[in-house]
């Protein structure tokens, strides 16, 4: 009987350990290619007026079984999704237009899903002058927990790109209410940190209005962060 029972134990043992080793695996996140980041795509094919067709590349990422393809017009807020199991997408968007896009992966056997950076981009068209692109927060990052510095500060960096390059300033609030309301700073456009005073145990809402020397300006969205 203790024969049959050690015999059972170790073919259980068997069975949960290859279970273990064949556990699905969540997907890769993968690497935009094109369009470029910060860039202007020229490259779509003209369908009319209005629109032209752009192709959307991107790296096979690993146990990914599908991809979600989301392109956002920055100027109207309408998104396009695709899902495919392939590595690229033609999409046909507006001319002369802001996009933002990025590609989510998929597991069809775990509910989790990565997605990429996101990148942002202007459709050729008919346009001369271009608005900034929307600053990229760089620290703290969204939901990020910080520690102040012995002056009681916390350092906010960010990055910003415009094709006719003549970004003018930047305009930097900071609150623990959102939308972040209080105007903490203006900087000049090669001022790129802004060093500001922060309480323990408290969260702080943050965005950044990039303005150019046209009168275009664009926001980064509201970003948080929790001081310790």
């Amino acid at each position: 009987m203790i024969r049959y029972i050690l015999l059972f134990i170790v073919s259980l043992f068997i069975i949960t350990s290859c279970k273990k080793k064949n556990s699905p695996k969540p997907p890769g996140q993968v690497q935009l290619i094109f369009p470029d980041r910060n860039s202007e795509c020229t490259t779509g094919q003209s369908l009319n007026a209005e629109t032209s067709q752009v192709e959307f590349r991107w790296e096979e990422g690993i146990n990914v079984d599908t991809y979600e393809l989301r392109v956002t017009n920055g100027n109207t807020g309408t998104v396009q999704t695709i899902n495919t199991a392939s590595t690229s997408v033609r999409l046909p968007i507006a001319k002369g237009e802001p996009f933002s896009w990025f590609v989510r992966s998929k597991n069809n056997e775990v509910p989790e899903t990565v997605s990429s950076q996101i990148w942002n981009f202007y459709n050729a068209g008919s346009r001369t002058t271009f608005a900034p692109f929307p600053a990229d927060i760089l620290n703290p990052r969204m939901s990020e927990n910080v520690f102040k510095d012995v002056n009681n500060e916390v350092t906010l960096f960010w990055s910003a790109s415009d094709l006719d390059d003549d970004i003018l300033e930047y305009e930097v609030y900071l609150s623990v209410e959102t939308p972040s309301a209080d105007l903490v700073g203006t900087l000049d456009e090669d001022e790129t940190t802004l060093k500001v005073s922060v309480a323990s145990n408290t969260v702080y809402y943050w965005s950044v209005i990039t303005k150019d020397k046209e009168g275009n300006a664009t926001n980064s969205g509201i970003y948080s962060f929790k001081v310790l």
